[in-house]
């Protein structure tokens, strides 16, 4: 097993130093990178899909809960299968407290292709409070590049979709697949996705998420049960 080198405490001191500073420009590198994402254009989404979840059927507005954004986790469960994704089950582990994302207006939710009878059951023995739907019987997962045609067979990949609701109207701004699904599931990796970002003060394009209802200078950060819907 090869480990790390042993070194003085001084020497450590200076490795760490120079490291700190890519650290810092990688940052700064994120930082562009999420503005750039967040001045993506958007396409609306004009297909009716009808969903099934724990109140019966629901549309894609429903899946909003009133808010103005939606993340979408496409969990991968095939109809066929008893039990939903390993990989995808771990990711879903990772997230955080849906309440942090709620008071910024975003709403957090599972979709599958399996049918809402399957999910059920796995949600249960896996412990997860989520919103989580099926789309069974839907194109919603082929029209967002998750179920895919190769050799006559329908494969899965796990991504996370992101939407905006103005008023009636929905819009599809922002997809990510396979390894961009790496380093989420906090509340700001997620935020990080959107449209509106973390809704911070000086966060790039400035305005965009007040003009939707976001209060101005942002969301304090509040024990999650302090928090008002």
């Amino acid at each position: 097993m090869s480990l790390p080198e042993i070194v003085s405490r001084e020497q450590w001191r200076a490795a760490r130093e120079e490291l700190l500073a890519k650290e810092k420009a990688a940052t700064r590198a994120r930082d562009a990178l999420n503005a750039e994402r967040r001045r993506l254009p958007m396409v609306e989404v004009d297909q009716e899909y009808v969903f099934e979840g724990g109140d019966g059927k629901a549309t894609l507005p429903d899946l909003f809960e009133g808010r103005s954004q939606l993340v979408v986790h496409h969990f991968m469960f095939a109809p066929e299968w008893d039990a939903g994704c390993r990989c995808c089950s771990a990711f879903l582990d990772q997230i955080g407290h849906l309440a942090h994302l709620k008071a910024r207006g975003t709403t957090f939710a599972a979709v599958s292709r399996a049918p809402y009878t399957k999910i059920l059951p796995f949600k249960a023995r896996m412990g997860w409070a989520v919103p989580w739907y099926s789309s069974n019987g839907t194109d919603f997962n082929r029209d967002f590049g998750v179920t895919l045609e190769r050799d006559g067979e329908w494969v899965e990949r796990p991504a996370v979709s992101c939407f905006l609701r103005d008023g009636e109207r929905v819009f599809h701004t922002y997809s990510t697949y396979d390894r961009g699904l790496d380093g989420l599931g906090s509340t700001t990796s997620l935020l990080d996705l959107t449209a509106l970002g973390r809704q911070e003060e000086g966060e790039q394009p400035e305005g965009r998420a007040t003009a939707l209802g976001a209060p101005a200078g942002g969301v304090r950060m509040r024990y999650h049960d302090e928090y008002e819907e």
